[in-house]
């Protein structure tokens, strides 16, 4: 059996499992722009934010709390969340979706 490695740079920043063999997903967020994230929305499974720099302002369900570099963020399965980006250094993070393709709910 062959192990296959996967360059990153072929991807465009997003790994969809179901393509690759694998049960999770993920995409590479870069943000250099504050106030800029996306709209609320929710997945019918949970999603980890790694988050490598920068900060950025998460609402999850009722909750607001900041992240920023070093942390990590758990959003459960099927609660609404969106985030903007504080501060002047970049956002980039690593966004798992905890299923082998995206499955995304926009609520506005």
């Amino acid at each position: 059996m062959a192990i296959p490695i996967i360059e990153q740079s072929a991807l465009g920043g997003d790994f969809e499992g179901l393509a690759q063999g694998s049960e999770v997903s993920f995409f590479l967020e870069r943000i250099e722009r504050e106030g800029a994230g996306p709209r609320l929305h929710r997945h019918p499974y949970s999603e980890t934010f790694v988050i490598r720099s920068g900060a950025a302002r998460f609402t999850v369900g009722d909750e607001q709390v900041v992240a920023s570099g070093g942390q990590i963020l758990v959003v459960p399965a099927l609660v609404p969340h969106r985030f903007a980006v504080v501060g002047s250094e970049v956002y980039e993070a690593i966004h798992i979706h905890a299923s082998e393709r995206f499955i995304t709910e926009w609520l506005e």
